[in-house]
């Protein structure tokens, strides 16, 4: 399997979310996950050293090819597509779940004071947070987390790339020039 890179290119380029090393090898089916992994730093460093219009990125726990921020303008021109818009209350609420997560409703409405099932229901919607199952507890409450979506809008590789409180807090610190 000389042109395992090639072939690697070539499902990253038309697969429509990351694809995972376990994916790929049951794409590829004999090859090792260490070839694997080999084929895609190098396609990374190739694209890396181009400088071409994309690059290859790892997120929601896969990899894939993704244009590059700096060409985001002439992109939008073409495709136009519907931007994300969440309201204040929607990241807030999707905020606590990503970062209490697995949580329940009752305790991001504790969190937030207010109810949020309206807001709960379009997360889930939009595939941005999923429901794992109920907790052991009278009344079998739903347990959230947030999900691989989450993590492509967002640009995460995983949950580990959020933003920790004291960065979060940093950012409001900053002076703005008004």
């Amino acid at each position: 399997m000389e042109d395992i890179k090639y072939i690697i290119e070539s499902l990253l380029f038309v697969a429509e979310t990351p694809l995972t090393i376990n994916r790929i090898q049951k794409v590829l089916g004999q090859a090792d996950t260490k070839k694997i992994h080999e084929a895609l730093t190098a396609l990374a460093a190739e694209y890396e050293a181009r400088k071409g219009g994309f690059l290859l990125r790892e997120v929601a726990g896969g990899y894939q090819i993704r244009s590059r921020p700096q060409y985001r303008e002439w992109i939008k021109r073409l495709v136009r597509p519907s931007p994300l818009r969440l309201s204040k209350a929607a990241l807030e609420t999707l905020a606590t779940i990503a970062y209490k997560q697995p949580v329940m409703r009752s305790d991001i409405e504790h969190i937030r004071g207010v109810d949020c099932g309206g807001i709960m229901r379009m997360l889930l919607e939009r595939k941005l947070i999923r429901i794992l199952g109920r907790k052991q507890i009278p009344g079998r409450p739903l347990i959230y987390a947030t999900t691989k979506q989450f993590l492509e809008v967002f640009d995460l590789k995983d949950l580990k790339d959020l933003p920790t409180p004291d960065e979060i807090e940093s950012l409001g610190n900053v002076p703005r020039n008004v």
